[in-house]
């Protein structure tokens, strides 16, 4: 994906400065929010076996759920457990065409899923074993990991504390 440069770079970063003194407030100044958390996200997947494969037996997820979506007849709708009462549900839909994950408006770029140091190494050692290709700290990244799943989701295994970003406390 194509960066912005020079002027154009400058002017980006002039645009989100502005943004940051209009809209973000102190944490005391901050009204609380109006939902309770994440229930559940939705992905879609291609192949609903092949998918809880990945999730469970090459990451830890469990499934706790599969059942037909209400929705839509003939669809599997299932779940994992990603801790802390979050769920991460999947749908298939049968007879559809399911192009390649593109980087574009609306699409997920990717979950970013905290994780403490011992399980990050321990991540790190299945998605060797599995063959998973990965961006991770001895290729440029400090405290993540990220993949993609078999359906192109990205995937980011982020050694933080939740509520905190580099270190620093959000929430």
């Amino acid at each position: 994906m194509p960066q912005p440069a020079g002027a154009e770079l400058e002017a980006v970063r002039e645009r989100r400065n502005r943004l940051r003194d209009k809209y973000l407030r102190p944490a005391a100044d901050r009204s609380p929010t109006t939902v309770r958390g994440v229930h559940h996200l939705a992905l879609i997947c291609r192949d609903v076996e092949e998918t809880i494969r990945f999730y469970q037996d090459t990451l830890g997820f469990p499934l706790v759920e599969l059942v037909e979506n209400r929705d839509y007849a003939g669809s599997s709708h299932f779940f994992f457990d990603i801790g802390n009462g979050n769920l991460l549900g999947f749908f298939d839909f049968p007879g559809h065409d399911h192009p390649d994950f593109s980087e574009t408006i609306g699409a997920v770029q990717h979950l970013a899923l905290s994780t403490s140091a011992e399980e990050f190494t321990r991540a790190r050692a299945r998605l060797d074993e599995a063959g998973v290709d990965y961006l991770g700290p001895d290729r440029g990244v400090e405290n993540s990991l990220y993949i993609r799943d078999p359906n192109g989701v990205g995937l980011e295994f982020y050694r933080e504390d939740l509520g905190k970003f580099e270190g620093e406390p959000l929430l």
